[in-house]
This record gives structure tokens, sequence and C-alpha cells, in this order.
């Protein structure tokens, strides 16, 4: 089995730990009293009692994305989490580059850490493109 080289490590770390800063900042205002929170879930019409549980899920989706042995299960977490921002973005018709589509910069990152440093599963995501282009 190949290992990442040295640049794939660390920009494997620097994309991770960019997405989990990004998903623990997002989780962490949710439990705080902060104006922002209540005006957007209102915007985004969701009620304000949801706060919390929306909170944990993205806080507990991020920390199975944080622990290395969790990580791909984590990414497949908080895509689906992110695909539900996306969704949600779009039915208020928030702007496209910078609401609707952020949750994807995110998912960007999130895999770019997972697919810089799982080589076998970065070869087997690819392969169906390798094949098709032979």
């Amino acid at each position: 089995m190949n290992a990442p080289s040295r640049g794939a490590r660390i920009g494997a770390r620097v994309t991770t730990w960019l997405a989990v800063a990004f998903m623990l900042f997002s989780s962490t205002i949710k439990f705080l009293p902060v104006d922002a929170v209540p005006e957007s879930f209102e915007e985004l019409g969701l009620p304000l009692g949801l706060r919390y549980v929306i909170a944990v899920l993205e806080l507990g989706c991020t920390l199975v994305y944080a622990v290395p042995r969790t990580r791909s299960l984590g990414a497949i977490l908080l895509t689906g989490y992110l695909g539900g921002a996306i969704v949600t973005h779009l039915r208020v018709g928030d702007p496209l580059l910078t609401h609707t589509l952020f949750p994807i910069w995110v998912g960007i990152f999130v895999w770019t850490g997972v697919l810089l440093r799982d080589v076998a599963l970065r070869d087997a995501l690819l392969a169906p493109l390798r094949t098709r282009s032979s």
C-alpha cells in the first residue's frame, strides 16, 4: 500500500482542521446566547427549539470526523449534514455563492482531508474514472 506523501499529509491536516474548526464554531455558537442564532433560525424557517438538537448533531458528526479511526464515517455523516444545509438555504432563496454553496466548500475540505490521507480509498473512488479514460 502506498503511503501519502509528506505534502499530502500536511494538506490533509490543514484541510481537516479547517473543516473541524468551522464546524466546531458553527455548533458551539448554537449553544451560546448569540443574537445571530435566533435571527438565522427565523430566516431559515427553523424552530428555535431545534437549535440544541441541530448543534448536538453537528458536533457529533464533527467529532466522529475529527477522530482518525472514524474519519471516513465522519465525512459521510458531515456530507449528509451539509447537504441538508444546502437544501435549507435553497428553500429560502439565500444568495448562491455566499450561503447556499458554502456547505459545499466545507464539504470539499472534509473530503480533501480524507482523500489526501487514505490512498486506498482515493484509488477506489477514482478507479471508475480511470477505466473510462483508458
